[in-house]
This record gives C-alpha cells, structure tokens and sequence, in this order.
C-alpha cells in the first residue's frame, strides 16, 4: 500500500470520527489508492490524447468527473 494511514486518519477525524478501527483505516486506505490509480490513469490518457507529456490539473478535474 502506497497511501499511509495517517493522512486517512486526518481525513476520518476531519470528517467526524471519534474513533477509526485500523481494519476500517486499512481498507479506506486501500480504496482511496484504487481511486487515485484510476483517475491518474484517466488523467494521464487525457494528457496524451492532447500530445502533452504533462499531466495538467485540468485533466485530473475531467478524469474525476470520468471515473
């Protein structure tokens, strides 16, 4: 797992959370990461189809309205 607990924990708390099982951390963790991975993906094919090289904030906003 790339994305470390803590960041989701910030995230949980921010949200409201009292208190956060590591099985829920771990698991969010993970589902976040997938997301990430598919809208970088989209970001990244995005990019391309405009014959840059270079992922722009623009096509992350468009890949996460895609996915």
């Amino acid at each position: 797992m790339e994305l470390s607990i803590a960041p989701v924990v910030r995230v949980m708390k921010g949200a409201g959370a009292e208190r956060i099982s590591r099985d829920a951390k771990e698991y969010l963790a993970k589902e976040l990461e997938a997301y990430a991975t598919e809208v970088a993906t989209e970001a990244i094919r995005l990019a391309q189809h405009a014959g840059r090289k270079t992922v722009m904030e623009e096509d992350i906003k468009l890949a996460a309205k895609r996915v």
